[in-house]
Formats: structure tokens, C-alpha cells, sequence
């Protein structure tokens, strides 16, 4: 029973907790209660980007609007008075946000004010509102003023990120510039430290904190143990006891949280990937689960000389609705492309179904024989009807994955991005290379700068011995003649040698990513998706170093990488320094927090480490999510003299 209880209460995922958190606050903070009849109170919805971050990837248009939300609205945008509506706030609370709110109360907007602050508001920016309340003769208007703890994004049920505004005040290059101060860096902390903690109370557990030694994260870990240990001493005020956590998450075991930093491992963010999720935030614009996407319109038609057409934007959202991604954003890329053929195939035969028994049906009454039949098809074509919903939607999302994959289909052709990827996996995992670097440099064909950067740098990452300065010479004369801006490098450069006097490299595991038939086949020739001249490449699965060093203290193996980690447990009375473990017992749930950002390959990693693992349930969090485009001009920042 005990196991079943635990399975029940360990499929609440975050993304779940979260929308439930919003679903209440937007009930004027009562539990949100389903199928109740009766019109929802019609209510607005006042956000700033933080709260707009937060909430369109868990809830869409016409959730609001069953939630009675008829307009939603920029707190820094211009608002008409609705006297008779209540109005719901969701806010940061901010100098300049409070200030807005103050003037909406003195400009009378609303019915009445639902405050909900996305992270804890200070006593004295309460009383700010209070003397605003005061003086606009508002107090009674004023319902409620909550502190909701929900400062992080959840992008998927099993993963999190801190913040898309502002990311830059916590991103790599912000913790790792060489001028910065220490007040500045301790404002970078407690950001990251405050969402973690909303993180936590929305997940309704207290962790364990385990993290490397001498980083940023354990800057992040002695701050958020010593939070999380002043809110559980406050017993009034504890956010961690009674009601709030119902049947946790965790109800039986405390949840593990490793901290680990971004410069464990340089080479994943920059690494060409093949499955599809990760390369469609590699080589498309996509973020907060939105796809943006350029339509090329044809040219042919267009007389000599006219100006080239406009190219349509259009975008989509990728959510675990979509059937079709969460069963095949892991998968690598040839697969994807296979499977949305055999859908589009599948969807046709439907459709011609519904056809055939429509012309049928048109039949009647013109011979004995067409009324016959229309017996046996009536029941048929209910059926046929009654599915066509279901089939426009099967539709959409067909339509929909045909466009992504063929834009992410034409950036693999265009810049050769399968024979990056196979190359450097075979760097990574050092197994003997069937071509030099300097020819995939020097081949004006093979991607664009950037990619002959990235595997340049990934090359000098992974190297046990660096290049001696006559080699590096040479491969910096060929970056440079493929037109590579060499700022990058000089960070990376830094960075190994201050990492080399610290530890050693980082291996990536070996002998394993052998792809199977490095044939190039043509897929079925009358596929949408001509993948001729593309390697198919299948994955094996090797732990990356971030899902390495889960394993071992997931597990609690011996390992010399993990085991000077420091330990913390918030719950303990006196805190104590020490690496040793208290609990000897293996982790069942797990949360790994990247600082300094994460990406999706790793995350893939992640997800495809655990499903070997009855029972256990891993969650991926980083303080900004980026792509190697992004990670790359950050190192060529901190490159920069």
C-alpha cells in the first residue's frame, strides 16, 4: 500500500504543483475546484513579464478563460478603469511595480485588489501599499495580499528554469566575470537562492543538499540551507509544515538536491546534439516551449528584379499536450523525421475513410442497393464523424511537426551539423578520429563559424595534453581564415588553466558512442523529408559528467569526483560542515540544479539515465536555460581584453 501511496503522490510533477499554485491564486487563493457549475466571478488579470514568464508555459488562452480570466494585462501597460471587476494581481514586488499598484488604487481602477507577489514582499514595501490603501480610501478594497512562491519556470514536468527576464543578472558570464564585486556577487546568489526556495515550497519538501566544493554552488547551497533552516525554525511562519504540503511529493523520503556548477563541464552546452528537442533549441528560435519560425515564400512567382517577399513568422508551442513531442523530443532526429511520416500516412487512410463514406451517404434513395449499404455505414460513419475532431487535431499537430522538423532538416543539410555532431562525440568519449580538425575547419562547406568554433572548443576541452603552442597557432590561423572570432578561445584558455591547477579534466565516459550504420540511406522514397546525404546516427546512451555525478550521490557511490561534496541538511538542528552523509539509504527522487545554465542535452541525458531506474524520478533545474549560440558569445565576452 505504502508503495502504491508513494507512486500516487510522486506523479504530482512540478509542473503539476505549479499550475495548481497559479489555478488557486487565480481563484482568488481558494483551492480551484473542477466540473462546479455556475459561471466562474469574471476577473482580470494584471501581470509583468516576471508573472507572463511564469504562466503561459502552464496555462493557455482559453484556461484562463475558464478560470474567468476575460482580459489579461501588463501591469506597465495603459489600463482603463473596470470599476465592477475584481482585478488579480501577480507581480514581483519591485520599487516600481509597487509604485504602479500604489497609482492604481489611487486612480480607482478596480472593484477590488487580489495581491498575489511572485516572491516574498518585504515589510516595508507592505506598508507602502498599506499607506497608498490609506490614502486612496482603498483598504477595503484591497482582498488580499499574497506571498505566492512561485519565482521559477517550469518547461516540462520534470523540469525547471529560474527566470527569462533579467537572466543575464544570473548567467554564466555574470558569476564568472573576473571584475566582479563581491556585494555583486552575493545579489547574484540570493536571486538564485530566492527562486530555489520557491522552488522547494512549491514542491513541499525540505532537501538534502549535496555540492562541489570551492564554486558558485556552494555559495548557492550554505545560503539556501541557511533559508530553508531560518523558515523551518519560524514554526508560526513555516512554509513547510501542516496543510501546505497535503501528501507531498515526498511524503516518505526527502528529495536529494545536487548543486552543481556550469564549469564542471564546458564541452555539453557547446555540443552538436541529434535529438530532436535539443536541436530544435540549438538551431531554431525557440524558447519558454515556443517555436518561431521564418516561412519562406517562394520566390518562382515573383517578376525580375521585385523585391524578395516578406517571410511569414509563424509559431507554435510545443506542450506536453502535443502527443507526438513528448513522445519523440528525446528521439534522435531520422526517427523523428520517420514518425511523422508514418502519422501523416496513418492520418490520410483516415481520412480518405471519412471520404469514401460520405459519398456513400450522398447516395440516397437513387437505388435499392445504396440504401443496403447505408445500414452498415450509418454506424460507420457516426463513428467517422464523431472522431473528426480528434482528426483536425491529429491534423494540426502533423502539420505541425512537418514544418519544425523540415526547418531543423535544412539547418543539418546546410551546415553538415551530423557529421558535427558524430565528430565530436567521438572526441568526447576520445575515440580515434577518421579525419583531422584542421580539414573540417578549413571546409568552407561544413557549418557556419560558429559550429567550426564550438568543435574547436570541444576539442580543447576534452584534450588531456593542450595542443603545443605551434599546433594552436595553426588551428587559430584556420579559425580566423573561416572567418571564427577567437574571444572564446581566450576564455577557454584561462579557464583550463585555472581549472587544471583545480582538477582534472572531465572524462565523458568511453568507447561507447559508436553510431550504428554510418550508411547514408534514403529514407521511403515518397517521404515529405528527403534525408539523403544525412548519416543515420543512433545514440548510446553515455552519462554525461552532470548525470555522472547525480549517480553517485543518487546512489551514494564511492567516487573520488563526489566525495569531498559538502552536505547539508536544513533539518538538522546545528548545521555542521561535513561531507558525510547521515543517510547510507540510495535517493529515490532527485533535483539537479545547474548554476550558471543548463541546456537541453543535458536534460536528455538526464531523462534517458532514469528511465532505467524503477521508481525514481529525477528534475532538472538551471538558472538560465541557453543554446551554444548564447553560451558562445557569453564566453566571447569574458574573452574579450
Amino acid at each position: 500500500m505504502v508503495g502504491a501511496k508513494m507512486a500516487a503522490a510522486a506523479a504530482a510533477s512540478i509542473r503539476e504543483r505549479q499550475t495548481v499554485a497559479l489555478k488557486r491564486m487565480l481563484n482568488f487563493n481558494v483551492p480551484h475546484v473542477k466540473n462546479s457549475t455556475g459561471e466562474p466571478v469574471w476577473k482580470v488579470l494584471i501581470y509583468d513579464r516576471f508573472g507572463q514568464d511564469i504562466i503561459s508555459p502552464l496555462l493557455s488562452v482559453k484556461e484562463l478563460r475558464d478560470m474567468g480570466i476575460t482580459l489579461h494585462l501588463l501591469l506597465h501597460s495603459d489600463r482603463d478603469p473596470i470599476p465592477d471587476v475584481p482585478a488579480v494581481y501577480f507581480v514581483m514586488p519591485t520599487e516600481e511595480n509597487i509604485d504602479r499598484m500604489c497609482q492604481d488604487l489611487r486612480n480607482q481602477l478596480y472593484e477590488s485588489y487580489y495581491l498575489n507577489f511572485i516572491s516574498a514582499i518585504s515589510r516595508s514595501k507592505l506598508e507602502d501599499i498599506a499607506n497608498a490603501a490609506l490614502a486612496a480610501s482603498a483598504v477595503t478594497q484591497v482582498a488580499k495580499v499574497f506571498d505566492q512562491y512561485l519565482n521559477f519556470i517550469t518547461l516540462e514536468d520534470d523540469m525547471f528554469v529560474l527566470c527569462n527576464q533579467n537572466k543575464e543578472l544570473v548567467s554564466y558570464r555574470a558569476i564568472n566575470r573576473p571584475d566582479i564585486t563581491d556585494t555583486e556577487m552575493e545579489t547574484v546568489m540570493d536571486t538564485i537562492v530566492d527562486s530555489l526556495f520557491c522552488f522547494f515550497v512549491t514542491l513541499g519538501a525540505v532537501p538534502i543538499i549535496r555540492c562541489s566544493r570551492g564554486t558558485a554552488a556552494e555559495m548557492v547551497a550554505v545560503k539556501l540551507d541557511k533559508k530553508l533552516r531560518e523558515n523551518l525554525r519560524d514554526a508560526r511562519n513555516s512554509l513547510f509544515t501542516g496543510d501546505t504540503l497535503g501528501a507531498g511529493q515526498f511524503s516518505f523520503q526527502r528529495p536529494l538536491l545536487v548543486l552543481v556548477d556550469r564549469n564542471i563541464d564546458l564541452a555539453t552546452p557547446l555540443h552538436h546534439t541529434w535529438t530532436y528537442q535539443a536541436l530544435v533549441h540549438d538551431v531554431l528560435d525557440f524558447h519558454l516551449n515556443r517555436v518561431n519560425l521564418e516561412e519562406s515564400s517562394g520566390m518562382e512567382n515573383s517578376p525580375a528584379g521585385a523585391r524578395p517577399k516578406r517571410k511569414n513568422k509563424k509559431s507554435y508551442d510545443l506542450t506536453p499536450v502535443d502527443k507526438f513531442w513528448q513522445k519523440h523530443k528525446g528521439s534522435p532526429f531520422p526517427e523523428v523525421a520517420e514518425s511523422v511520416q508514418q502519422e501523416l500516412e496513418s492520418y490520410r487512410a483516415q481520412e480518405d475513410e471519412v471520404k469514401r463514406l460520405k459519398s456513400i451517404m450522398g447516395l440516397e434513395g437513387e437505388d435499392e442497393g445504396a440504401i443496403s449499404m447505408l445500414s452498415d455505414n450509418t454506424a460507420k460513419l457516426t463513428s467517422a464523424v464523431s472522431s473528426l475532431p480528434e482528426l483536425l487535431e491529429k491534423k494540426r499537430l502533423i502539420d505541425l511537426h512537418t514544418n519544425v522538423a523540415t526547418a531543423v532538416l535544412e539547418h543539418i543539410k546546410a551546415r553538415k551539423l551530423d557529421v558535427y555532431f558524430e565528430y565530436e562525440e567521438k572526441i568526447m568519449s576520445k575515440t580515434t578520429l577518421d579525419k583531422s580538425l584542421l580539414d573540417i575547419i578549413s571546409d568552407p562547406d561544413a557549418g557556419t563559424p560558429e559550429d567550426k568554433m564550438r568543435l574547436f572548443l570541444i576539442y580543447y576541452i576534452s584534450a588531456q595534453q593542450a595542443p603545443s603552442e605551434a599546433d594552436l597557432e595553426q588551428y587559430k590561423k584556420a579559425l580566423t581564415d573561416a572567418g571564427c572570432n577567437l574571444n572564446p578561445l581566450q576564455y577557454i584558455k584561462q579557464w583550463k588553466a585555472f581549472a587544471k591547477m583545480a582538477s582534472a579534466p572531465t572524462s565523458y565516459g568511453n568507447t561507447t558512442a559508436k553510431p550504428m550504420g554510418l550508411l547514408s540511406r534514403v529514407m521511403n522514397t515518397g517521404s515529405q523529408f528527403v534525408m539523403e546525404g544525412v548519416k543515420n546516427l543512433v545514440l548510446k546512451q553515455q552519462n554525461l559528467p552532470v548525470t555522472r555525478i547525480l549517480d553517485n550521490l543518487m546512489e551514494m557511490k564511492s567516487n573520488p569526483e563526489t566525495d569531498d561534496y559538502r552536505y547539508f541538511d536544513p533539518k538538522m538542528l546545528r548545521g555542521n560542515d561535513s561531507s558525510v552523509p547521515r543517510n547510507k539509504n540510495p535517493f529515490q527522487e532527485a533535483i539537479v540544479f545547474v548554476v550558471g545554465g543548463g541546456n537541453y542535452i543535458e536534460y536528455q541525458n538526464l531523462v534517458d539515465y532514469i528511465k532505467g531506474k524503477q521508481g525514481k524520478h529525477i528534475l532538472y533545474g538551471c538558472s538560465e536555460l541557453f543554446n551554444a549560440t548564447q553560451f558562445i558569445k557569453q564566453l566571447s565576452q569574458l574573452g574579450q581584453k
